[in-house]
């Protein structure tokens, strides 16, 4: 992932250029030995060819590549708890939630290290489909034949439709209906199917697009945004645990569900998943992490 790092060594010019040109000869000589020599029948050693080699691997029969090694480097969004979020003080790789543990435990059974990358949502999808950066992309993203059309999807692993939050002051009976003017703001996180609802359902209400959902909940409970939109389960869990002044107004039948995102140059590593998770919902790891993450078991 790393190019390998070009060193110049820069020499004094009209001094004793011989001296300096045989030693430079000299120094090479030394560099080869030391690298040591190849058999007539080797393949060069470049470092993209050892890369490539050292990044093939397999689970149950299925051959499939990583970019490094030993490694599943995974791109997140990593700011939409309870799925993922950092806590405070950390970093991405100390990044926790239920998104994070399922996608730590399908590692595990690959024998492979899990990377988390913090990145922005929506160039997730544009950076697995382009390939060589990330392995993965996990981030509540829902499945749609947009989608597909760019990146493949493993088997779903959470169901979920979209919450329309207020302030609980502001609760109307039907909220759609009054956020349907120019006058209102509503806040989404952009590239999502929360921001295509609405884009949709309130299509004269002003729309901001975000870079995260906390960033949204956060301006409904300052006034900034009259409304916010977004997954359901992450509504809900905010609502209930930072923004209690909030409330989901209205839950949206979406009948959506999510999927990791992976290129459709790597088919193995999507089968790989795939098994992976299947086990895991077998030996009942997957209704344990629900449980802990969402007090309930929600597939």
């Amino acid at each position: 992932m790393k190019p390998t790092p070009v060193h110049t060594v820069t020499t004094a010019r009209r001094v004793r250029r011989g001296f300096f040109v045989a030693v430079a000869v000299l120094v090479a000589c030394l560099g080869l030995v030391a690298c040591g020599a190849s058999s007539p029948g080797d393949a060069p050693a470049t470092g993209d060819t050892a890369a490539a080699d050292s990044a093939k691997a397999s689970y149950n029969g299925t051959d499939f590549t990583t970019v490094q090694e030993g490694k599943l480097i995974v791109m997140s969004d990593l700011a939409y708890p309870p799925l993922e979020s950092i806590p405070e003080g950390k970093t991405a790789a100390d990044a926790e939630g239920y998104e994070v543990a399922v996608v730590n435990a399908i590692a595990k059974k690959l024998g492979l290290t899990p990377e988390w990358q913090q990145v922005k949502f929506d160039i997730i999808i544009p950076t697995i489909k382009q390939g060589g950066k990330a392995d993965l992309g996990a981030s509540a993203f829902t499945i749609t034949d947009e989608r597909k059309e760019e990146v493949d999807f493993t088997d779903p692993y959470l169901d979920s439709n979209q919450g329309l939050v207020m302030k609980s002051a502001d609760a109307v009976a039907d909220p759609a209906a009054s956020l349907n003017t120019p006058d209102c703001k509503v806040a989404v996180q952009s590239g999502t199917t929360g921001e295509a609802w609405v884009k949709e359902n309130i299509p004269n209400a002003t729309l901001v697009s975000l870079d995260d959902a906390i960033q949204a909940m956060t301006g409904v409970q300052s006034g900034l945004y009259n409304a916010c939109v977004a997954d359901l389960p992450v509504m809900q869990y905010l609502c209930n645990s930072s923004y209690q002044d909030l409330e989901v107004v209205s839950e949206i039948p979406t009948g959506e569900q999510y999927g990791f995102v992976v290129s459709k140059d790597d088919p193995g590593l999507t089968a790989a998943i795939n098994t992976a998770y299947q086990e895991l919902l077998d030996d009942g790891t997957i209704k344990e992490l629900q449980l802990t993450w969402f007090g309930e078991e929600l597939s």
